[in-house]
C-alpha cells in the first residue's frame, strides 16, 4: 500500500458514507458517459490533471488563512494572531489522523483524494485500451520466459 492510498483511506475514513457515496456515483456516472464517448477521454484526462486534490486544497485553503490572521496580528490587533495557531494545529491534526474540521466542507464541495483521482485516471485509460499494450507484452514475456525453461 502506497503513502498515498494510505493517506486516502484516512481522509475517506473520516468523511461520512453519503459524501462518500456521492463522490463515488459521480465518479462511476462519468466513466458510463466516457464508455459511450470514447473520443472525449484524453480531453477528460487533461481535466484530471488539473484537478486539486483534497490534500492541495487543504494546503491552500490554511496558507491563506493562516497568512491573513498573520497580516491582521501584525498590522491590527494582535488577538489575530490565533488563527494561523488553530490553522496550524489544524494541519497537525490532520497529518496525524487524516482529519480536520475543514476537511468535511472540501469533501462535500466535491474534492477527491489523488487516489479517487488516479481511480478515475485508470478506468478511463482502461476505456480507451491504453492496458492492452501491457497485457500483450506481458504474454510475451511468459512465453519467452516458458521457452527458456530448463
Amino acid at each position: 500500500m502506497t503513502d498515498a492510498t494510505i493517506a486516502a483511506d484516512r481522509v475517506q475514513n473520516h468523511t461520512s458514507d453519503a459524501v462518500n457515496r456521492m463522490i463515488h456515483e459521480e465518479m462511476l456516472e462519468r466513466l458510463v458517459y466516457f464508455a459511450l464517448h470514447p473520443g472525449r477521454i484524453g480531453e477528460r484526462l487533461s481535466e484530471l490533471d488539473r484537478e486539486w486534490d483534497v490534500e492541495r486544497a487543504l494546503e491552500a485553503n490554511a496558507s491563506t488563512v493562516a497568512l491573513a490572521g498573520l497580516a491582521l496580528g501584525l498590522l491590527g490587533d494582535r488577538r489575530w494572531l490565533a488563527i494561523p495557531v488553530a490553522v496550524a494545529g489544524f494541519l497537525l491534526q490532520h497529518a496525524v489522523q487524516g482529519w480536520c474540521p475543514p476537511l468535511p466542507v472540501l469533501r462535500r464541495l466535491g474534492f477527491r483524494t489523488s487516489h479517487e483521482i488516479d481511480q478515475e485516471r485508470y478506468a478511463l485509460k482502461a476505456l480507451r485500451g491504453d492496458f492492452q499494450k501491457v497485457e500483450k507484452a506481458m504474454l510475451r514475456l511468459q512465453e519467452t520466459l516458458r521457452e527458456h525453461r530448463v
